[in-house]
């Protein structure tokens, strides 16, 4: 696959609709209800996706690297993600007080 400048993506605009057919593409499957079982979830999921109902999970994102043997950065761009870092809160990694028990 031909890696395109990230000044040339940097633009694109958020779409999940390029990831998915993309990945279509890619594993040379028809279509979404094939897409579903390549990546082991419901066809809901994927539909929901395509429609902005439901976001790509790290989890899913994750999936498709194993299953397309593209980059998590490659996924990311081709859906729009521009984000340089994924951030998680660091309550995230604090322990419960006794209160939040």
């Amino acid at each position: 696959m031909e890696h395109t400048a990230s000044t040339s993506t940097s633009t694109q605009p958020y779409d999940p609709d390029q990831l998915l057919a993309s990945l279509i593409g890619k594993l040379n499957l028809k279509n979404d209800a094939a897409l579903s079982r390549a990546l082991e979830v419901s066809p809901p999921v994927i539909s929901k996706i395509r429609h902005r109902r439901l976001p790509v999970t790290a989890s899913l994102l994750i999936r498709m690297h194993e299953v397309s043997a593209l980059s998590i950065a490659e996924l990311r761009q081709l859906m729009g993600d521009r984000r340089g870092k994924f951030r998680i809160s660091d309550k995230h990694f604090k322990p419960k007080t006794a209160a939040e028990l």
